[in-house]
């Protein structure tokens, strides 16, 4: 009798701490989530991007009227705010009618060309009332990140719908050494890039496996950039994003697909995702993560 006792009380504290593992599993899932969400919502988020405009060499005018190259159309923008002057390697501001423009939180006075990006440098960020932008850099295209910081895409944002969190859904995985040091991407403009192989991951769903190929990017993570059967249905039709942590010595390591997130252009049609590679679009469903977000 005692023995079966001593069962019992063996099987409710096992019982217990396993609710209380899950529930801190689940916890954690859920503050990530959170976390993710909020970093949307931040001025340099993805919400609030409202234009993204391509430059020419030469002399590109920017503001809300019909003749502007950069032409931004809102109500409370300005006719011609001024003009980014693009060489091939940099580009220059040059103000309008002292428009108040700030360049790092600088107000910039007078009609004097001020460059504000070099070639493969850290762009300087430019504001003006609640507007935003900044130069980017794509391969040999460069051009303006435009954000609006009181975008009907921020202020109307009610969160991302995700499946429910699933534990089954964080699986073992080996990262295996690439054969190659190269990953080619092809992003949404069409231009293909090699990126750093971290190598290819590993792992089993039902007993099957499955292998996705995985870029460094140098950060304290490694990232794939994948698609699985439930893309253009209840995910985003281009693939979604996720972060692993790097391995062991042994190449152990773990993918939670919980954490499967949408690229940004999940929610802007101005920015510039990748796209996944064709070894990298699962023929699986992947019941986990983010689901699909508006209708880009």
């Amino acid at each position: 009798m005692k023995k079966y006792l001593f069962l019992l009380i063996l099987m409710a504290v096992c019982t217990g701490l396993f609710a209380q593992g899950s529930n801190l599993y689940v916890k954690s899932i859920n503050d990530w989530h959170a976390k993710r969400e909020n970093e949307l919502k931040q001025p340099n988020g993805w919400l609030n991007l409202e234009g993204l405009f391509w430059l020419h060499k030469g002399v590109n005018t920017f503001g809300k009227a019909a003749a502007n190259d950069c032409k931004y159309q809102h109500r409370e923008f300005a006719d011609y705010l001024g003009a980014f002057l693009f060489n091939g390697d940099s580009v220059e501001w040059v103000n309008k009618n002292n428009n108040h423009v700030n360049i790092d939180n600088n107000e910039i006075k007078g009609e004097q060309p001020i460059t504000v990006y070099k070639q493969h440098g850290i762009a300087k960020i430019m504001d003006w009332s609640h507007f935003s932008w900044s130069v980017i850099q794509r391969e040999d295209k460069v051009g303006i990140r435009f954000r609006n910081l009181k975008a009907a895409t921020l202020t109307a944002f009610k969160g991302i719908q995700r499946f429910p969190v699933d534990s089954n859904w964080r699986l073992k995985a080996v990262l295996v050494q690439p054969a190659q040091n190269l990953l080619m991407i092809t992003n949404v403009l069409g231009q293909t890039t090699a990126q750093k192989s971290a190598g290819r991951l590993l792992f089993n769903i039902d007993n099957k496996e499955y292998t996705l190929d995985v870029i460094d990017e140098g950060g304290p993570n490694l990232f794939i950039v994948f698609a699985d059967e439930t893309a253009g249905k209840t995910t985003y039709g281009a693939g979604r994003f996720i972060d692993i942590p790097k391995p062991d010595a042994n190449g152990n390591t773990e993918i939670d697909f919980n954490k499967a997130y949408n690229p940004p252009c999940a929610f802007t049609a101005f920015a510039t995702c990748p796209l996944p590679p064709a070894q990298n679009r699962l023929k699986v469903s992947i019941t986990a993560g983010e689901k699909n977000y508006g209708h880009h």
